[in-house]
């Protein structure tokens, strides 16, 4: 069967498909979420959210409407509290003998050890980089000193370059890079297309939890089972994916899980998630006293020390927006669920007037599915004029939005459009509001 996301192509946009619950979850990347929305779960209440957030109450930002999340959030005000206190009292080498040392190691230790448990992992899964493209260039590195003559690596075109160039560049330490292609209608990555491209050659299998232009949310579970049939690795970017609600990573079955701190209302970090026995079996890429510690293997850089504390004030926002909305005691990965379970009716609400009044016009191709449900509040769109040009005349209308590929030309040529060109961008995220979808509506208006 199709998927719902593959039925929603732009050439059916206007004939957009409602389909019943049950449909829904046969597409198998939208069952957890739709299970959380049908457990009764409160309104969000914007209100409380907009308050932990210092860009909100900015004399500076007043009146413009963010549309360009994609590229990083807000920061909460717990994020920036945390960093504050850390660079003003103990902005030292921690862990040594001394008291303002003894903190900030403490506050370090205890950022990734509350981000592992919202995340649904031990903390040796955890290992935090400058970026995500740091951390996969170094995974990708172990990787090249493991290969075997006849290894083979499949990766897609609907990913950001992150965790796709790192891959295909191992042809040149001898691998064979196979390339799982996206339908140049819809944008859909079709899981049939992917067993032709496994085999027992695969050693690993790199794809998006969430693409960055396309917004389809795939089904990760069901690719990981496929490709852990095969016996590969699989390395899942989730940075388009997990500012909508961070994902439980065994659940997922993803052996490495990638998302970006500064995506999901933090500080400026790279998140690399991954299995210890994976991480155990590829070569050392740190100091070499590190090896022996799993979380040190493929962080050859020292970690900043301030954000790395900081890593606490994202868990402080989805614990406020917990206690707020529902009060009761629960596990700290049963408070990120039902959170998410929330913000995603958020963005599903707000996503669908414009999804609709896209559908309404002849002059714009939608990429990506047009049901709110099957996608994230990351919409490109493709028009006459390029995409850095609407985004400028958007701006005089006080509407931040973006312009260009996006580091993700290959989706975006693989989808028969021109990277230089460009796309659209507008992307939010649940603490936007229907009055900020209704003013940017009206600016494309204008704009269009």
């Amino acid at each position: 069967m199709h998927t719902l996301a593959h039925r929603l192509g732009w050439k059916t946009c206007q004939e957009r498909i409602r389909s019943d619950p049950g449909g829904i979850a046969e597409t198998g990347a939208l069952n957890a979420e739709i299970s959380a929305m049908t457990t009764p779960t409160p309104q969000i209440d914007l209100a409380h959210v907009r308050a932990q957030f210092p860009a909100f109450s900015d004399p500076a930002l007043d009146g413009w409407g963010f549309f360009e999340n994609a590229g990083g959030s807000y920061p909460s005000r717990q994020t920036v509290e945390r960093l504050t206190h850390f660079y003003t009292h103990t902005k030292m080498q921690p862990y040594a003998p001394y008291p303002a040392s003894e903190q900030g190691g403490a506050a370090m230790d205890e950022g990734q050890a509350r981000l592992a448990a919202a995340l649904g992992v031990g903390l040796d899964w955890l290992h935090v980089g400058p970026s995500t493209t740091q951390n996969v260039y170094v995974l990708s590195q172990a990787m090249r000193r493991s290969l075997r003559p006849g290894d083979e690596i499949v990766v897609t075109d609907q990913d950001h370059e992150a965790n796709t160039g790192a891959w295909r560049r191992l042809e040149e330490a001898g691998a064979t890079v196979r390339v799982w292609e996206v339908d140049p209608d819809t944008g859909h990555l079709d899981l049939g297309a992917l067993d032709g491209l496994l085999s027992e050659r695969t050693r690993l299998l790199a794809f998006p939890h969430c693409s960055n232009i396309v917004g389809e949310i795939n089904p990760v579970a069901e690719i990981t089972a496929k490709a852990r049939a095969a016996g590969a690795i699989t390395v899942v970017d989730g940075v388009s994916y997990a500012p909508h609600g961070l994902p439980d990573v065994q659940a997922l079955g993803a052996d490495v899980y990638l998302f970006s701190a500064y995506k999901t209302y933090g500080p400026h970090q790279g998140i690399m998630v991954a299995r210890p026995e994976v991480v155990e079996a590829l070569p050392a890429e740190g100091h070499g006293f590190n090896a022996g510690s799993v979380t040190k293997r493929l962080t050859p850089a020292g970690p900043d020390h301030a954000q790395v504390a900081a890593l606490s004030g994202m868990i402080d926002y989805f614990d406020a927006l917990d206690r707020h909305h529902f009060g009761d005691e629960a596990t700290p990965r049963a408070r990120m669920e039902r959170v998410s379970a929330m913000m995603r009716a958020q963005e599903i609400a707000v996503a669908a007037p414009l999804l609709d009044w896209i559908c309404g016009r002849n002059d714009l191709r939608l990429l990506g599915p047009s049901d709110p449900v099957a996608r994230a509040p990351t919409v490109a769109v493709v028009h006459k004029r390029p995409g850095e040009a609407l985004a400028a005349d958007l701006a005089q209308h006080k509407v931040m939005a973006g312009g260009g590929d996006f580091y993700a030309p290959r989706v975006i040529r693989g989808m028969g459009e021109d990277p230089d060109h460009g796309v659209l961008r507008l992307s939010f995220l649940h603490y936007t509001s229907r009055e900020e979808i209704d003013r940017l509506i009206a600016a494309l208006d204008q704009v269009l």
